[in-house]
């Protein structure tokens, strides 16, 4: 980041720090006194730099301590603490001004040496603290995705980084349950009280969430920084012509046929009023136990949109309705013994369609029964919810549904976190048509969709006019609840389209050519 910001100035600035510690050894700075003051410069630069957040970029943060907030120990910020030691020793100065002229000389010894080297303790002190907050991070991480655990195994020979760890469906449209007494279309009317087929709003542009100034991600709710309004592929919303398997007008994401998906939301034009629905009992053919001895099926998902109660890693709440999956057996009499109920993991962002998702290894290993239980109860026409039932996707790597011959739009934030994956290319001054987008986190895909739209002269420009870009639901695998990023994938409007063939002229010209400037003929 150094390099980012300051460009060749961070090499002078080594340069600079190295001269620094030398000029402030023993050998320069004799007087005790002196050597107090400059360590209470150096502490107070250490309170100073402990009042922002132990932040580090995309992916560097997972699982990193404080990542989102000045460090703290035992409640107390790491800075207060140093701003304390600063005053100490500011009164060690004094008190060694007023000393000097009774102090005799004598042999300097072992507290010397490390009373007149602030700086490199401090130093060294902040390394540590880097390297223990990543250490940590790691451990805190396993088995899910760490920079330390993507750089072991880039040198156990696997070096696709997040493509290895990224979970993406490959049967989506496929992979609905089906109810145990009902029809398809009817699976989720069981008990309803004004959930409609049509209960959606029109429009579902993701809310501006706060975010911490610089993060890439974070939980921290108390600053004015906010996102962008900007809504995933697919998800905005909207209507189709024909209506869906029940009836239903509502435009469906990720690639859900509304042939065989129904929806009920308890969005009303007019007045809202109180709702509440529970589903049938969908099936589970395997119990759960099975399932989470094949890799490829590992959570139960749940395409929602509105404003749905979660709780994130942290047990910070966000406020909305409520959305609960039961889970039971069915026992041979065709009756269903509840054995309880779990909050889906919701990563947002509201009110637009997105995954809410339910780790398998979650339910106890007998169940094959499981429904949905959602209440609306507040009549605001802001707070609302729908579900289309529960899915069970088989789940595969990005690496392995992308690969690495396909070209891929890459946003910047991503590219190194993702090494396996070829970037479209440039040939001749004509660009590739991608067939895949990788996208970051919430907060880093505002910033890489405000410069690479079309105001901003960037891909978007065009690869908005000749490609349809569709979200594709995917996960970090062993940390379901972690909003990653995103993948979305590129349709040719006219997929009969050729590409242009291009001629290319070679002219060669001097360097001392004074012709006019270059023009198209």
């Amino acid at each position: 980041k150094w390099t980012h910001h300051f460009g060749v100035y961070a090499g002078l600035a080594g340069s600079l720090a190295a001269l620094a510690a030398v000029a402030v050894g023993t050998a320069a700075i004799r007087s005790p006194r002196n050597r107090a003051l400059f360590a209470a410069a150096v502490l107070f630069l250490l309170a100073i730099t402990f009042t922002g957040s132990n932040g580090w970029w995309y992916v560097s943060s997972y699982g990193v301590p404080w990542w989102d907030k000045a460090p703290l120990i035992a409640g107390k910020g790491l800075s207060t603490l140093f701003l304390g030691l600063t005053g100490v020793a500011l009164l060690v100065a004094v008190w060694f001004h007023y000393r000097e002229p009774y102090r005799r000389p004598r042999p300097g010894n072992g507290f010397d040496r490390v009373a007149s080297a602030p700086l490199t303790i401090a130093a060294a002190l902040l390394v540590l603290f880097e390297i223990a907050s990543l250490a940590k991070g790691a451990v805190g991480q396993y088995p899910a995705y760490s920079i330390a655990k993507s750089n072991i195994e880039s040198l156990r020979g696997n070096p696709c980084a997040l493509a290895d760890e990224v979970l993406v469906e490959t049967n989506t449209a496929d992979s609905l349950l089906q109810p145990y007494d009902a029809a398809p279309a009817d699976g989720l009317a069981g008990e309803v009280t004004a959930f409609t087929p049509d209960g959606v709003a029109r429009d579902l542009t993701a809310d501006a969430e706060e975010t911490a100034s610089g993060g890439a991600n974070t939980v921290d709710t108390g600053g004015e920084n906010k996102t962008t309004n900007t809504t995933g592929a697919g998800t905005g919303g909207g209507t189709t012509a024909e209506a869906g398997i029940n009836g239903s007008s509502v435009a469906l994401p990720f690639g859900l046929d509304p042939a065989r998906t129904p929806v009920l939301g308890s969005y009303q034009e007019d007045e809202q009023r109180q709702a509440a629905l529970t589903t049938h009992w969908y099936r589970l053919d395997q119990n759960a136990d099975d399932l989470r001895a094949d890799p490829a099926y590992r959570v139960l998902a749940i395409t929602a949109a509105g404003r749905i109660k979660s709780v994130d890693a942290d047990g910070v709440e966000t406020y909305g309705q409520e959305l609960r999956v039961e889970y039971g057996v069915r026992e041979a009499d065709g009756s269903v013994r509840v054995l309880g109920s779990v909050l889906p993991l919701d990563i947002g962002p509201a009110p637009s369609w997105r995954t809410l998702r339910v780790p398998l290894d979650r339910l106890p290993g007998e169940v094959n029964a499981v429904r949905l239980v959602a209440v609306d109860n507040d009549i605001t026409q802001r707070q609302w919810l729908a579900v289309t039932p529960p899915r069970l996707p088989r789940l595969a790597t990005l690496n392995s549904v992308v690969g690495s011959t396909d070209p891929v739009l890459l946003d910047w934030h991503v590219g190194l976190a993702f090494p396996c994956q070829r970037p479209f290319d440039h040939h001749d001054g004509v660009a590739e048509a991608p067939r895949w987008r990788i996208l970051p986190d919430r907060v880093g895909s505002d910033a890489s969709n405000a410069w690479q739209d079309d105001i901003g002269g960037g891909p978007l420009g065009w690869t908005e006019l000749l490609l349809k870009a569709e979200t594709v639901p995917s996960y970090l695998d062993h940390d379901w609840g972690r909003d990653w990023g995103s993948l979305e994938r590129f349709t040719p409007y006219d997929p009969a389209a050729e590409p242009a063939t291009i001629g290319v002229h070679v002219v060669t010209r001097p360097g001392t050519a004074d012709d006019p400037p270059i023009r198209a003929r």
